[in-house]
């Protein structure tokens, strides 16, 4: 049966010309779901994306997935790919296994017409792809052991085409027999490998199958044959298809096949149909074997050949057809009589293979035609057969790279004069770098001005490279680069090829030297120098890319405006485009160990913009020892090839991108994968130099921080090893963990057996768990973070889970062995698991921007020594910054709520036991117990609410949320500080309220009365007058009234009021206070009067050892004087508490005519000396001792107690019944007279109720509400959000001002400034577009309608009279105003008139208040407002920006940190320790250093914190543990306050009375606009 040969049913060959090939092209097609990639041809970023099919078991269901199922097995190199068979013919088959065999259906069990040939598949598959899938698919068909065409079929035309492109990429390692004795090995690109092939044809019909004897030949499964699965399907498309594969010995004679390399070339079909391919094979073999059954004696196509070539005729004598006679005739016209192989009866297959490996071997051994691959392509051409090489693109790119390649002789000499920038420059700039952050050669140089000069050198060296002219290898890299799409692609292979044909050569002696040296650890110096000679001699594309990024960073140097800089702006956007085709981006050059930060995080720009919205990426590393497997587990992963120089792994990371298909995004909720792969750790080549742990160190921090998985490859063979590596990944996730960063890992165990016995996998299990424990607990103890015990402390890890068992790559001995099954299963496994954990991540996907960020921190803080505390990231900032906002805002409502409660409470207890009272409870006392059981549980609910807010806050997936997780319970501890501290201070308020409505209510009883006796006595008056019966004029009435008057007052006995001792009281709560801080304390308070204290500003003086202290600052350098900083220190309380008791007392505008004085309350010294202690626990450094804390408080409440007692005074007065009857004289005076002539009071009365009790109501209710209204309009200004927007905004503001003397004042007396600054910011906003009165107006809507609605309920109810009236109308406002009982009782006195009348003009003159009220209100000044409020907002504004209070030790800036309980104190930006009158010791100059430079040098200090002693400043958490100062993120970090110094060095130097600075010359070249972007980056605006 003819095609059995090539494992084929029947073909048949009369379905006509190239019609019918073309109809059978397109049905297969369609039918394969290809249609559209025939002439839009498939690209690697489609293949290699990740889609649902990647990730999932989903079975073949029908034809259409045969392409994508082979695709995505082969791009795993798994050697089940070519099993192809769908779900639907699979079930066929298993129906046939169930039911009963029906002997009937016997001929159609074997019927494959549904079913599609792999060759099919395949030759579809390359059709239907560009070049870069189809080398894609040679090669990894290559590594399965397939065979890969080499002449593909045109199917719709006659013409055929050499794949040779396609296999370019295939590199073969093998030992022939020549290099036995050395071990050598000989490793080449195959296309330039010269070897013989050997070619296998079918002439007619073959009753042997041709393929399955060439696999039994080369003892593998290269070739598809008919009993494959799917083998037997009839071939639609693929028949001409010509297949290659390779047979290489391994040097091993007992296992070895052949001893030398072979080629085998296999043509699908007969030769009688395709004589072109039968004559290209004819032309390039060695031998071409002819298959057959029956040949024509007058064959043509054999004895008209005219080339010479070995031909070997193959029958088959057991065929019926086979002739002897036929096979002598034409054996004799070809001369071949033992060239004739023939299966007999008595041979079986074994012995007939054997016979043709001898005869192959035969040929192989003799024959001198041996013919590589690239040359076949003259041939090809000869015969009209296409190269896939001869696209236009693909040649002007092989020019190109060519014209590059052809030139490099000497790779170290090429490199120095075509590739200089990256080189020794480069690297010397590296040193720089690390310099400028580690400062280890600091010795006694000022820290800024050798930091000035590392700068210098940094420029002198940018400088170098931006004045090389570029080299002419550079120019046409970059031309080529800039070509369009397709041929920049080629252009890049083409170069990859090329240089790795170079290194090749020069590289494999050096390695053998390398790996002779290495095995004694003696030959450091040997193996350094054969180390670097390794490195100058690679050379791949990668060193052109480094030149690029060099060349670039150069032109970045340059002013905007330069020629230079413009031309070679686009270079950036070219690489990203390349990261987009598939091609590897650079992220550390492993040879200099740094990061090209601004050509990487250019180019990362550039990528977002191109994709952008589509910008969000997940990372997937991979970590381990060198040579382990890494880069083979996420090439097999994901089908990806990291380009490497060859035959030496390159140092460093690269980086590839992978698009995420529609159907993933919803599972990953990311748009790309990028894939991080590194060169190994503690790799041989790096173990013997010095540097290598850090080295190690710097790249797994890096790389691990940049991942959201990361995966271990480790090798539990080698015990030390593996601790090792260990060590040092586990050190990497501490760091991560301490910066807030939580990556997943999982571990790789590769080479395990396929089976392996659960209880050794048990074992390995708990030993790597004890390895981590154990490498946990010593990179702690190097970090300083003892807390973490376990490895499970640092992350979550689940030995069941986080780790995996892949058995190895190779099944049997390479060359010749395919990949292992189990290995791309088991890895295929891994990476669904993978996926699943990115899935289920808990925080949201970066996007590309962030990602730039994170590495840009990362590698900032790796320089450092001390990672954990130097690492700075803006987008944990940002994180950071959203929770501090967030909190802020529950913070605020919470706050919100309980002012409101307050207004309401105080409004409460004010009208306890008048008329407008509507509380049940009459006694005071039971008043406030209910009142603070009411708010106690407010207080509780509020509390359990933002509790759940910040809970569920970090639930949420987005806002990098998991990045601040550690400041959690800082957060939380804020929540509850909040609670307590709103609870003491409403306790105090009520307590307050009651005192003051107590002390009222005993002076009102008083004035109650005296009027009553007054009005008794008017009321006799007017019977008496009234009797005289006769018309009484005004002036008669007056004399009358005032005899009476002068009678009555005499009657009246008024008892003196007994003032409180209120220097007693303060005298006693002081005492309180300080009993508490030991017996000394109340010595010294002891020793002094405190009607005495306060008389003089205060003057601290040094006493004790501080006066030592103070003695030796002078020999001292980098220190304050102790008594110029406490002094300071108090300045700034005193005012703070001086500010609390004027808010306290009567304000003095005339317009405060709502503001009645207050009277004296306790809880005003308790909060004054809570506010104390709260600001010297601010400074608790060592140098507040209990004498300056003793003075301090003394000298504060004796200027308390003086205020206090005369504003008690002034209550005193303001409410003593004898004044207060004879104000009130004129008034009763014209009652008696409008009573004494019956005229209708009604109007007059309704009018001073309304002046007198109502107004004054109205304006405290607008008071009372204001305040939180204006804290919220305030808190929507950028200014108020967090603390860093504050510090932005006021720093911004004084560099606009441009002022000496603010700057000191905001130095030197910062909390007095800033509330200030608040005050004139409020005033400035709510002065725009009337905003002031718009909030007044809301309120007095509010309030007015009120009123109306209550007259209008009052007037409904049935009234006796007038007080009736006023006491139901007082009652409907009972817990909205406070209405004056005294101005009440006065207006009500002989108050006769009509209430029904009195209602109607009470409405008229509301109506009028109304008006008043507005124009007072519009004309009164802000500032005015502002200090009549019962919530003062610039002090709740002030107490929601200064936060904790806590200012830097050395230089004094605010901490920013969020929430008022954090374990850490924190500020972005430091400032030169000059400005706070720090100075040099011998030449009393101010000191430049700043505190983020500092703590990486190896300078001291002492101050009183450290009793004298010198501390190295490394070493300031001893001193100061609560406080972090990571050190500066660049050189340009402060520019802010290096310019403030360089602009007024002469001013501050007068000011603190010492010698100007000597500034570095770097600090007066920068701009106002420099300074501005410094602050914009140090506080992350944007």
């Amino acid at each position: 049966m003819e095609g059995i040969g090539d494992g084929d049913p029947p073909v048949h060959h009369n379905l006509g010309g190239n019609r019918n090939k073309e109809t059978q092209l397109q049905t297969l097609l369609e039918d394969l779901g290809l249609k559209q990639h025939y002439t839009k041809k498939l690209t690697l970023s489609e293949v290699l994306q990740i889609d649902l099919k990647a990730i999932t078991d989903e079975p073949v269901k029908s034809h259409s997935d045969l392409p994508w199922y082979f695709l995505k097995k082969l791009m795993m190199v798994n050697v089940t790919a070519r099993n192809i068979k769908s779900e639907r013919e699979s079930s066929k088959d298993g129906a046939t296994e169930t039911i009963e065999f029906d002997f009937s259906n016997l001929s159609d069990i074997t019927d494959s017409g549904d079913m599609v040939n792999p060759l099919d598949v395949i030759t579809a598959l390359f059709l239907c792809s560009d070049g870069f899938v189809q080398q894609e698919m040679a090669l990894k068909m290559s590594m399965c052991q397939f065979s890969v065409p080499l002449l593909l079929p045109g199917c719709d035309t006659d013409q055929c085409k050499l794949m040779l492109w396609a296999m370019r990429d295939i590199v073969k390692t093998y030992r022939p027999r020549s290099l036995v004795q050395s071990k050598g090995f000989t490793e080449e690109r195959i296309v330039l490998s010269e070897i013989p092939m050997i070619s296998f044809v079918r002439l007619g019909e073959c009753s042997m199958s041709k393929s399955e004897i060439l696999n039994k030949l080369l003892s593998n499964d290269c070739f598809v044959h008919h009993d494959m699965e799917c083998g037997d399907s009839q071939r639609r498309i693929s028949n001409g298809l010509t297949e290659i594969t390779w047979y290489l010995p391994s040097g091993k004679e007992n296992i070895d096949i052949f001893s030398e390399p072979l080629a085998v070339a296999n043509l699908r079909g007969d030769i009688a149909s395709f004589e072109t391919q039968f004559s290209f094979l004819c032309q390039t073999s060695a031998a071409v074997f002819v298959f057959f059954d029956n040949l024509d004696p007058e064959c043509k196509l054999l004895t008209n050949l005219h080339h010479k070539t070995q031909m070997f005729l193959v029958g088959n004598q057991q065929s019926k057809c086979f002739s002897m006679d036929a096979l002598k005739t034409v054996a004799t016209k070809l001369g071949l009589t033992s060239n004739i192989i023939t299966k007999t009866k008595q041979k079986n297959y074994a012995d007939f293979v054997k016979d043709l490996r001898k005869k192959v071997n035969d040929v192989i051994e003799n024959t001198k035609k041996k013919m590589c691959l690239e040359k076949m392509a003259d041939i090809a051409h000869d015969l009209g057969i296409l190269v896939d090489e001869d696209c236009s693109e693909c040649q002007t790119a092989k020019r190109n790279a060519d014209a590059i390649t052809s030139k490099i002789q000497n790779i170290p000499d090429y490199k120095s004069t075509q590739l200089p920038l990256h080189g020794e420059i480069w690297k010397e700039l590296t040193i720089l770098e690390k310099e400028e952050f580690r400062l280890k050669n600091l010795g006694s140089e000022d820290i800024e001005m050798y930091k000035a000069g590392l700068q210098e050198k940094k420029e002198k060296l940018r400088n170098k490279q931006s004045s090389e002219n570029m080299s002419d290898a550079m120019t046409c890299f970059i031309s080529a680069i800039s070509s369009p799409g397709l041929e920049r692609r080629y252009f890049l292979k083409w170069m990859r090829m090329n240089l790795d044909n170079l290194s090749r050569e020069k590289l494999s002696g050096l390695r053998k030297q390398y790996k002779e040296k290495c095995k004694d650890a003696e030959n450091k110096e040997a193996i350094k120098v054969i180390d670097k000679e390794l490195s100058n001699s690679s050379l791949g594309t990668e060193h052109f890319f480094r030149e690029m990024g060099q060349i670039y960073e150069a032109s970045v140097s340059l002013p905007e405006q330069d020629k230079s800089r413009k031309q070679l702006k686009h270079l950036p956007k070219i690489c990203a485009g390349l990261l987009l085709d598939g091609f590897p981006l650079e992220l550390v050059d492993g040879d200099a160990s740094n990061i090209p930060l601004t050509w990487v995080s250019d180019v990362l720009s550039q990528l977002n913009e191109l994709v952008s919205p589509k910008n969000k990426i997940l990372v997937v590393t991979v970590l381990g020892v060198q040579s382990t497997g890494k880069s083979t587990l996420l090439n097999t992963m994901f089908g990806v090839q990291f380009a490497v120089s060859s035959g030496r792994c390159t140092r460093g990371a690269f980086m590839l991108l992978i698009r995420i298909n529609e159907d993933v995004k919803k599972v990953l909720d990311c748009d790309f994968m990028v894939i991080i792969d590194t060169e190994g750790l503690r790799s041989a080549e790096l173990a013997q130099l010095d540097d290598s742990y850090e080295h190690d160190n710097e790249l797994a921090t890096l790389v691990v921080g940049l991942s959201d998985i990361t995966i271990i490859n480790i090798a539990m063979e080698n015990s030390t090893q593996m601790k090792d590596i260990l060590q040092i990944v586990v050190h990497a996730f501490l760091r991560m963990k301490e910066v807030g960063k939580k990556p997943k890992c999982q571990f790789v165990h590769q080479n395990v057996s396929d089976v392996s016995a659960n209880e050794n996998t048990l074992r390995e299990r708990k030993l790597l768990l004890d390895q981590l424990n154990e490498m946990t607990q010593a990179a702690a103890k190097m970090e300083k973070k003892e807390k973490n015990k376990c490895f499970t402390d640092v992350m979550e890890y689940n030995p069941e889970t986080g780790s995996w068992y892949i058995p190895g790559l190779w099944n049997g001995n390479p060359p010749m062995a395919p990949v292992n099954a189990g290995y791309s299963e088991a890895v295929y496994q891994f990476k669904k698991n993978i996926t699943q954990i990115l899935g289920n991540c808990e925080s949201s996907a970066n996007d590309i921007l962030k990602f730039k960020v994170w590495m840009s921190s990362l590698w900032k803080a790796v320089k450092h020594e001390n990672f954990i505390f130097s690492f700075r990231n803006s987008v944990v900032a940002e994180a950071y910054m959203k929770l501090c906002t967030e909190f802020n805002k529950w913070e605020w409502d919470f706050k919100e709520s309980i002012y409101k409660w307050i207004t309401y409470a105080e409004t409460i207890i004010s009208n306890l036991g008048t008329p407008a009272s509507k509380s049940k409870i009459v006694d005071m006392k039971d008043l406030i117990f209910s009142l603070k059981s009411e708010v106690s549980t407010k207080l509780t609910k509020l509390e359990e609410e933002l509790l759940e807010k910040l809970k569920n806050y970090f639930k949420q997936k987005d806002g990098h949320v998991h990045l601040v997780e550690q400041y959690k319970q800082d957060f939380t501890n804020s929540a509850k500080s909040l609670r307590r501290d709103m609870q003491n201070s409403v306790y105090s308020q009520l307590t307050a309220a009651a005192e003051i409505k107590q002390g009222q209510t005993e002076v009102q009883k008083i004035k109650e009365n005296h009027t009553k006796e007054i009005e008794e006595a008017v009321c006799a008056l007017i019977d008496e007058c009234r009797k005289k019966n006769i018309q009484m004029r005004d002036e008669e009435l007056s004399q009358e009234f005032d005899k009476m008057w002068k009678e009555t007052v005499k009657k009246l006995s008024f008892s003196k009021q007994e003032p409180t001792n209120v220097f007693g009281s303060v005298s006693h709560y002081l005492l309180e206070n300080l009993q508490k801080k030991g017996s000394l304390a109340c010595q010294l308070l002891s020793q002094r009067n405190l009607r005495d204290c306060a008389e003089t500003p205060f003057k601290y003086k040094a006493r004790g050892w501080l006066e030592k202290v103070k003695k030796k600052a002078s020999d001292w350098h980098l220190i304050q004087d102790p008594t110029i900083r406490l002094q300071n220190i108090a300045d700034n309380i005193i005012a703070e508490c001086i500010q609390y008791v004027k808010e306290k007392g009567k304000t003095e505008e005339p317009e405060a005519d709502a503001k009645k004085t207050k009277n004296y309350s306790d809880a005003y010294i308790q909060e004054i000396l809570r506010i104390v202690d709260e600001r010297l626990q601010n400074h608790e450094d060592g140098t507040i001792d209990i004498e300056f804390e003793v003075s301090l408080k003394q000298h504060i409440c004796g200027i308390a107690a003086r205020r206090f007692k005369k504003m008690h005074e002034d209550f005193l007065k303001e409410n003593d019944p004898h004044l207060c009857l004879n104000k009130n004289k004129e008034m009763f005076c014209d009652t008696f007279k409008d009573v004494f002539n019956q005229r209708d009071q009604s109007q007059k009365k309704a009018e001073e109720f309304t002046k007198q009790c109502l107004k004054p109501a109205v304006e405290n209710f607008v008071y009372s509400k204001l305040g939180p209204d204006i804290i919220h309009e305030m808190r929507k200004q950028s200014q108020f959000i967090t603390r860093d927007t504050f510090q932005y905004d006021i720093l911004l503001d004084l560099l606009s001002k441009h002022s000496f003397s603010e700057y000191v004042r905001y130095i030197r007396s910062y909390e007095v400034y800033v509330k200030k600054w608040i005050l004139d910011q409020t005033v400035k906003h709510l002065s725009k577009d009337s905003k002031m009165f718009k909030l007044v107006n809301q309120h007095l809507d509010s309030s007015i309608s009120s009123i109306k609605d209550a007259i209008h309920k009052a007037t409904k109810k049935t009234s006796a009279d007038l007080k009736t009236f006023i006491n139901n109308f007082c009652q409907e406002l009972g817990d909205t105003l406070v209405i004056s009982q005294d101005a009440l009782g006065d207006v009500m006195m002989l108050n006769k008139a009509n209430h029904e009348q009195f209602a109607h003009w009470f409405t008229g003159f509301v109506n009028k208040m109304e008006e008043t009220l507005k124009e007072e209100f519009k004309k009164r000044h802000i500032q005015i407002t502002l200090k009549h409020l019962d919530v003062k907002p610039q002090n709740e504004l002030f107490t929601q920006v200064i936060g904790c209070g806590k200012q830097c030790p050395f230089c004094g800036v605010a901490c920013v940190a969020g929430g008022g309980n954090h374990t850490e104190h924190t500020a972005p930006l430091h400032r030169p320790e000059g400005l706070n009158g720090y100075k040099w010791d011998k030449t009393k100059k101010l000191v430049t250093d700043i505190c983020s430079s500092l703590v990486v040098s190896d300078n001291r200090f002492r101050c009183g914190a450290t009793k004298g002693e010198w501390t190295p400043y490394k070493k300031y958490k001893d001193i100061y543990p609560d406080w972090k100062i990571p050190p500066d993120g660049s050189y340009e970090a402060s520019d802010y306050w290096k310019y403030v110094m360089a602009k007024f060095n002469e001013e501050f130097a007068k000011e603190y009375g010492l010698k100007p600075a000597d500034i570095p010359t770097a600090w007066k070249k920068i701009t106002r606009l420099q300074a501005q972007q410094s602050l914009k980056g140090s506080y992350n605006i944007n």
